[in-house]
């Protein structure tokens, strides 16, 4: 592409008038002397006076016609318009006060006439004048005020659809979980039903092939009923409120996971402080809750590694009773900026690409849904949930550490 020249016939401007349009406060002689350092110069349509993130050294005040004012804000959503300027609004001032290059693009949309000046002669005019640096200031902090409102609103735009996918992929979420449910059951019973023919049990060839059924549906109904957990999170939870042995809790669910955390020569560790007390809360709920933390931290803990899970009391907000779970691992570690993310439905921190179906094995994947379950039994209960790590490290394996908190006696949820 060639680079464009001004028009050679720009019409005849009042440069003094133009300029008094453009900053009120300037004195006469002020508007004199800058209307001698600038030069009128003509466009096309189409002609690009400044480029995103290319340095420029000029200033510009539009005489006639009209330019757009635009911002790339990805490949994908490509240049967001900010506004259309016209006569007597000048452009192109930011780059020469910041000594930076332009912070959007400006493209004329008409034949456009301008009034130029370079930054040398810019720079000059702000130093002895405190009026026009004034003007200038108060009319960028209006723009930066518009602007500011206008990503607002886009915000609120996003966010209102984003809710409404949000609320869509849920949806599905049930039916589909609902919907698998029956033909997995079906299978299921008829797997069952087969074994009970004298043919079927005495050929351990077709016994190992039920087993393998057997084991495929469970790990579907455990798949499916993860599915309709998260949807109960994002409802109104009703939870029941009756007394949990919180420490009797955390050593059935570590005893379950031993032989498996054995098998990887993991060691498991629990630590309870004598004054944990037992809280009221959601027997189930709070049972997910464990076995979703106590599992994330063998899964991410390499073979010979440790899983250390302590219990004790705390005192939450507004001096409310309560008690804390802490699960500590020795595995790969939590990038900060993964920290919330990781109690996002489906999110995952590793490639999908190399997902394993195991529960315990190492980094293998799963739907992502256990820690956003953990965090909606936390937050009905009227508890929280956090992760503290020094970040992502398989060659040191700096460890994270989840802690959960609930209090005593659940109250109403609370947003955290």
């Amino acid at each position: 592409m060639g680079i464009l020249y001004p028009m050679d016939n720009a019409p005849a401007f009042d440069k003094v008038s133009l300029l008094r349009l453009a900053f009120k406060g300037l004195e006469e002689d002020e508007l004199q002397e800058m209307a001698g350092l600038t030069r009128l110069c003509t466009y096309p349509a189409g002609h690009v006076l400044c480029q995103e993130d290319v340095e420029g050294d000029v200033f510009f005040v539009i005489a006639d016609g009209h330019a757009m004012i635009t911002k790339r804000i990805s490949e994908q959503e490509g240049e967001h318009l900010l506004r259309i300027a016209g006569r007597g609004e000048w452009i192109g001032e930011m780059a020469l006060i910041q000594d930076a290059p332009r912070a959007a693009t400006v493209r004329t949309t008409t034949e456009c006439t301008v009034l130029e000046m370079d930054k040398q002669d810019f720079e000059s005019m702000l130093s002895h004048s405190p009026r026009m640096a004034i003007d200038i200031i108060r009319v960028t902090l209006d723009r930066m005020r518009e602007n500011d409102q206008l990503a607002i609103e886009d915000l609120k735009r996003a966010n209102k659809v984003l809710r409404l996918l949000d609320r869509n992929k849920l949806e599905f979420i049930q039916i589909a979980a609902h919907e698998l449910r029956t033909p997995i059951t079906v299978l299921a019973g008829y797997a069952n039903l087969l074994r009970s023919f004298p043919d079927i049990k005495a050929s351990p060839a077709v016994n190992e092939v039920l087993d393998g059924i057997s084991k495929g549906t469970e790990r579907m109904s455990e798949v499916v009923n993860l599915m309709l957990d998260v949807t109960r999170i994002d409802s109104d939870m009703k939870i029941a409120s009756v007394p949990v042995p919180l420490k009797q809790f955390v050593n059935d669910l570590m005893g379950k996971l031993a032989k498996a955390a054995s098998e990887r020569r993991i060691e498991l560790i629990i630590e309870h402080d004598p004054d944990t007390p037992n809280i009221n809360a959601d027997p189930g709920l709070i049972q997910k809750a464990l076995h979703h933390l106590f599992v994330n931290a063998i899964k991410y803990t390499p073979d010979g590694g440790k899983v250390t899970v302590t219990t004790r009391p705390v005192m939450l907000e507004n001096d409310i009773p309560g008690v804390e779970v802490s699960v500590k691992d020795t595995g790969i570690g939590l990038d900060p900026e993964h920290h919330e993310l990781v109690f996002e439905k489906f999110y995952q921190v590793g490639a999908v690409s190399l997902h394993s179906s195991g529960k315990t094995t190492f980094k293998g994947g799963g739907p992502g849904l256990g820690l956003a379950i953990v965090r909606g039994v936390a937050r009905a209960h009227g508890g929280k949930v956090w992760v503290e790590s020094p970040g992502y490290d398989e060659a040191n394996l700096p460890g994270c550490t989840f802690h959960l908190q609930l209090p005593v006696n659940p109250g109403m949820p609370q947003n955290r």
